[in-house]
């Protein structure tokens, strides 16, 4: 996690323009988050998927998305996975929200969310064996699939990895909605021109994980087939889906019960 703070430092300033919570995730991620009374929420960033219910602390390495954190959210503490500033068993629940792949040492950072958590961790991000499966990295940014740690598109390597930390899991599928409020890498799927938009992407780390080049270069091919139409009929089968499944996951374990 400690790549984490200076990368958001650098892209985190208008994070909250285009990262929001899309209450579809929030309820999802409410529901796994079961009859925990107090979270801890590592990488917290903007705070955007906290549950208001419940009694919330957020851990966060980067200055810049602490100071985004609107008034009257849960109050936080400046610190990495790694390392969580809390004794053992000291909250219900701890979760991480598209976070723990920046981590430093993911390994550390997720025994550490186990180690303070009494009943269960949740975390949410995307299974990285389908991560070829979106049109924006097939076509357009295949050097995304060199950001992802050798192995890791094995199918069934990551959650193997997840048990091997956390204990047993339950999975579960997060379908993505083609208005997703939330902008993340994948959330544009149904509304390619977004990805034109230099704010959207300057809000997304991988295009800034990925040489500046790359990056360019991708857009200006977008763009060039949206304008003709290559986009369109290359993904004609999108274009009335309401939904879709591209790899987003719930993972919820019972440190109590490994």
């Amino acid at each position: 996690m400690a790549e984490r703070a200076p990368l958001y430092d650098r892209i985190g300033t208008t994070y909250a323009a285009s990262r929001q919570a899309d209450p579809r995730i929030a309820r999802a991620l409410r529901a796994a988050l079961g009859d925990a009374e107090t979270v801890l929420n590592v990488g917290a960033g903007t705070g955007a998927y906290e549950p208001a219910d419940l009694e919330v602390t957020a851990l966060e390495p980067s200055s810049v998305m602490i100071a985004q954190r609107p008034a009257g959210s849960a109050p936080v503490i400046q610190g990495v996975a790694e390392s969580i500033p809390l004794a053992d068993d000291s909250v219900d629940a701890a979760m991480a929200v598209i976070s723990d792949h920046h981590w430093a040492d993911r390994a550390a950072g997720l025994r550490e969310l186990r180690r303070v958590a009494r009943r269960r961790v949740v975390l949410l991000n995307s299974d990285p064996a389908l991560a070829a499966t979106f049109w924006m990295t097939r076509d357009y940014l295949p050097g995304f699939l060199g950001l992802i740690p050798p192995g890791y598109r094995e199918p069934g390597r990551w959650e193997r990895d997840l048990q091997r930390l956390l204990g047993p899991v339950t999975v579960r599928p997060v379908p993505l909605p083609h208005d997703c409020l939330d902008g993340f890498y994948h959330a544009y799927w149904r509304r390619p021109r977004a990805y034109l938009d230099d704010e959207v992407r300057d809000n997304i780390s991988v295009f800034r994980r990925l040489p500046a080049a790359d990056v360019h270069d991708a857009v200006a091919r977008l763009r060039r087939d949206l304008d003709d139409g290559t986009w369109q009929d290359r993904n004609s089968a999108l274009i009335g889906r309401s939904e879709i499944d591209l790899g987003l996951r719930i993972v919820v374990a019972e440190p109590a019960a490994g």
